[in-house]
């Protein structure tokens, strides 16, 4: 379903995008309204959440579902009418237009929700009538014989002891199991009649929560949300058809997408969406790639949404000899290191224990896939479960079937039948397997994904605490620091293979808003100070935990409020965080065995290390640091800006924010806001540079590195941004790190060479030629920004 150049329908190449997050409050008339303000901000394009029917209440959208739109009954998808409907996406677009901003959504393929199944008619019938459901094919469903239920789809939605009491079956003919409700096939639950009998005579069995059986494959292990299957050609146009309609329509200029890497073939769907949409669409991946990984160069897409990007940037302002120290203080109160060794060792065992715990029904799938590929090779699934299990938890990378990566797995798979010769025959078999595209290959792929996510980013990321700011989505908290040559190096490589990805700083995904991590990062150029603090609350209030307390004490700092006084919406939150921190570390508590006594002594420690002398500890710390890690984040905030990539602008990030993760993250932002504030003052004149020079930030432009001497230098960042055929760039762009101990001696003997003409500060309006110091550039605030001018005239 080839799509032609509908370049003339759609808005021109982005300057930068600003995400929105959507909710029944906050809908497409909503968005009207705050357009003008988006404007004079500077951004091209909005970029949307989700925006088809979701289950109702939604906040987020990620749970969508297909919704009724024919008489006939036939389901499609459509615009959510709690966010306004087509009819508002119309609206919004047409006054969009006219701010000449452009709109881009987030799409979902990889799972649809599934949380109550009679607001998913797909999921509904597939309930009623497992595989002769005309939606059978749709889902990733596990019907095989020795799936644990008998060929069944196994829900695990009951108690631990599997205890069926609880179920009744309603006047509809529904069972239920207390909130849940279950459609059931007709004529096999009467009201009145055997609960026991009715439940059996279903196409899927309640299992326990914990029996480790699942029917179908989930996202990560979010029971609530069911993959699909795009691989399957019916499946994608049932789920893109819309999408299509609406880029055909001119209603939107492209696409986030969300997880690719859930899918059976990334690649290959990609291509197909390329394909329908057309080359104009802008189409962006939600891929988080390792730190040695770089995104395929074989995908038909303008780059990803920016998490390798807020790596680069965020190291770039760790200190390398206060991390030292931080490690040293981690030791000294948790027994571990939390350094690099630590981190690689702990994940491979975390992956190992995830495997065994919370995808043992993945698992197994895909051995029976393997094993189904030579049945008569006479191997035991036993070695089959051990070599795919190691493949898993020694992979570095959410997948390696990507085409760049197929050297890393054959090389894994060499490593393994080096170091365990007993499986060896089993790592042949997974070969052949895996050697060309499959369900083998996709199981593997899929399996190790979710498993590296629900090990490393959602429990790892919990379970130390040596600079929490560093364990973030992309990030690797095991090498945190960045030299400004590497750095440079980095961007120059960037701009010659995925020139117009995004960069981001913040997003819905973030463990903790960019203006928190910036605080935080302030620990490692101030590490004694920071041991004194922690001792000294230590002493007079001990944690329950020691890992935990120095965990949640760097958030609490990261964001204590400027006044010291805390609110009572304050510490709902950060209890809220601690909760959800504390059970996604899982040592003491966790989502599926919650310990409340454990849970209470934390809250009630909190209450403790926050009020009183610890309250005025901290507040001293914060005072401190106060000047710096704004300074830090304004430089953070330019560099991304101005750097290699297309920008994306997190919801109220164009102010300073105190967000840590999801929901916090997606509270409601307050538009009624003054502009005149230096974060919102900033974005607006990187911007207007953006669009006033066009050419110079282009995928075809320069990047420029800027190396500054003196006894500062390795604390400045500058570069310049040009068009290839001049020999000077357009802008440059001078800022600074490590402000704490940057004294006015050292900035006076630091300066930064130029490039060759008349340089004009944009804000200030100084001018410079040649040599300038750093005192001069930075005297008027953290980040210059200068333009090149055909005049020459030297200050």
């Amino acid at each position: 379903m080839a799509a032609e150049d509908r370049s003339g329908d759609h808005t021109a190449p982005p300057v930068a995008t600003y995400r929105i997050q959507l909710t029944p409050d906050f809908q497409f008339g909503d968005v009207v309204k705050i357009l003008p303000q988006l404007s004079a901000l500077g951004v091209s394009h909005l970029y949307l959440s989700p925006i088809a029917t979701a289950m109702a209440g939604s906040q987020h959208g990620y749970d969508w579902v297909p919704s009724r739109i024919d008489d006939d009954g036939a389901t499609g998808v459509v615009v959510a009418e709690a966010l306004g409907g087509l009819t508002g996406l119309r609206a919004l677009r047409k006054a969009a237009r006219k701010k000449g901003l452009g709109i881009i959504v987030d799409i979902v393929p990889n799972h649809m929700g599934i949380a109550d199944p009679l607001q998913n008619p797909w999921w509904t019938d597939v309930l009623r009538f497992g595989q002769y459901s005309e939606f059978a094919e749709f889902f990733d469903l596990d019907f095989s014989p020795a799936n644990g239920v008998q060929g069944k789809i196994a829900l695990p939605v009951l108690a631990s002891d599997g205890d069926l009491t609880p179920l009744r079956i309603d006047d509809a003919g529904n069972l239920v199991y207390h909130d849940k409700v279950f459609p059931t096939t007709p004529g096999t639950a009467e009201p009145g009649s055997d609960t026991t009998q009715a439940h059996a005579a279903q196409h899927y069995r309640l299992v326990p929560h914990d029996s480790g059986l699942i029917g179908y494959r989930r996202f990560f292990a979010v029971n609530e949300l069911a993959g699909l299957r795009q691989e399957n050609a019916a499946v994608y146009y049932a789920t893109h058809q819309w999408v299509i309609d609406l880029y055909d329509e001119g209603l939107i200029d492209g696409v986030r997408v969300d997880h690719p890497d859930g899918l059976a073939d990334p690649v290959g769907y990609l291509r197909q969406l390329r394909t329908d949409l057309g080359p104009a669409a802008l189409i962006y991946v939600e891929k988080v790639l390792a730190p040695t990984e770089e995104l395929d160069a074989t995908l038909p897409v303008e780059g990803t949404t920016g998490y390798d990007q807020l790596r680069i940037v965020d190291a770039l302002f760790v200190s390398e000899a206060g991390l030292v120290e931080l490690t040293e203080l981690h030791e000294m109160f948790t027994g571990a290191t939390g350094d690099a060794q630590w981190l690689h060792d702990t994940a491979i065992a975390l992956k190992r224990q995830t495997l065994a715990t919370t995808f043992p029904a993945e698992h197994a799938r895909l051995v029976r896939a393997i094993r189904d590929v030579e049945p008569d090779l006479g191997l035991t699934a036993g070695a089959v479960f051990e070599a795919t299990g190691e493949l898993i938890a020694t992979s570095l990378f959410y997948r390696e079937d990507y085409p760049g990566l197929l050297r890393y797995f054959a090389s894994n798979l060499a490593s393994l039948a080096t170091r365990r010769p007993e499986l060896a025959t089993a790592v042949t078999l997974i070969a052949d397997a895996t050697a060309s595209i499959g369900e083998s290959s996709a199981r593997l792929a899929q399996t190790t994904g979710a498993v590296t996510a629900k090990s490393v980013e959602d429990c790892l990321f919990y379970r130390t605490a040596r600079l929490v700011s560093a364990q973030e989505v992309g990030c690797d908290p095991g090498h945190a620091t960045m030299t400004v040559t590497e750095f440079h190096e980095h961007n120059q490589r960037r701009m010659a293979t995925w020139p117009a990805a995004m960069s981001a700083s913040s997003t819905h995904d973030t463990k903790r808003g960019e203006d928190v991590r910036a605080r935080i990062r302030m620990l490692s150029q101030i590490p004694q100070r920071w041991m004194g603090t922690v001792i000294e609350i230590n002493r007079r209030t001990p944690p329950p935990d020691a890992l935990t307390g120095l965990f949640l004490l760097q958030n609490i700092f990261g964001i204590w409020p400027d006044d010291g006084l805390p609110t009572p919406q304050w510490f709902l939150r950060v209890h809220a965080y601690a909760v959800k921190a504390m059970r996604e570390g899982a040592l003491h508590t966790s989502w599926t065995a919650p310990d409340a006594e454990f849970e209470d002594a934390i809250a009630a420690w909190i209450d403790e290390v926050t009020t009183g002398d610890n309250a005025a500890a901290l507040s001293a710390l914060a005072a401190e640091v106060d000047i710096h890690w704004r300074a830090e984040a304004l430089a953070h905030k330019a560099i991304t800006l101005l750097g290699p990539g297309v920008p994306d602008i997190y919801q109220g990030t164009q102010w300073w924010e105190d967000s840590l993760v999801d929901p916090d993250n997606r509270r409601p932002v307050d538009y009624a806001q003054s502009t005149d504030h230096p974060k919102w003052e900033l974005i607006h004149a990187a911007l207007k540079l953006r669009a006033d020079h066009p050419d110079a930030f282009g995928v075809d432009s320069t990047y420029v590195p800027l190396v500054a001497e003196g006894a500062g230098s390795d604390r400045i960042v500058a570069f310049g941004r040009g068009i290839p055929d001049r020999e000077v760039p357009d802008v440059v762009v001078v800022t600074a790190r490590f402000t704490h101990s940057f004294t006015d001696d050292v900035r006076a003997d630091t300066k930064v060479p130029l490039p060759e003409g008349d340089w004009v500060d944009v804000e200030s309006k100084e001018r410079y030629t040649g040599e300038a110091s750093i005192s001069d550039l930075l005297a008027d605030g953290p980040v210059a920004l200068l333009e090149r001018r055909k005049s020459r005239r030297k200050k």
